[in-house]
């Protein structure tokens, strides 16, 4: 799943140059208050990706596929002044919501590895300390698996005689 999540940074890399932070989420949100733990700091607006779970089933012996859930956060700080009648209310409203656009439209359909593409299921916002804002979704897709049996190598033998 690990090769999943790294081809999603380097996809959303290349298609939202402006996101200033793409990472695994490792809880950088939540430790956004933590002195003590040393960690990169968090810059917005900032992507972070979570692999929740994946359910397998058998599909031939050595080989199984699994349905991969993960989660993507797009956390964007906002300082900006949106109540009703703020001078540029509406414009920092639809920014945001055309970032989270864009994510889903970079995202939907993408096919992180050789199998099943992303599609989204699920989908909430969030307010976060200090004016944060989060647009959490959830996507799954499928991805095969194959263990073959482990061939026992035989030693190979070879005997060479010497002519006196």
């Amino acid at each position: 799943m690990e090769h999943a999540i790294c081809k999603i940074i380097q996809h959303l890399d290349r298609r939202l140059p402006q996101l200033s932070t793409i990472d695994e989420d490792y809880g950088q949100l939540e430790a956004i208050d933590n002195d003590d733990e040393n960690r990169y700091p968090l810059t917005f607006p900032a992507v972070l990706i979570a692999e929740d779970s994946t359910q397998w089933t058998n599909i031939e012996p050595h080989n199984q596929k699994g349905l991969c859930t993960l989660t993507v956060r797009l956390i964007i700080d906002c300082y900006d002044d949106t109540h009703a009648g703020a001078p540029l209310a509406m414009d920092a409203t639809t920014r945001r919501m055309e970032l989270q656009s864009r994510l889903h439209r970079a995202l939907q359909g993408y096919r992180p590895l050789d199998d099943g593409p992303l599609v989204r299921t699920m989908s909430r916002n969030y307010t976060f300390r200090y004016g944060i804002k989060v647009y959490e979704t959830t996507y799954t897709f499928t991805v095969t698996d194959q263990t073959l049996p482990r061939k026992v190598q035989k030693p190979k033998v070879s005997l060479h005689v010497a002519r006196i």
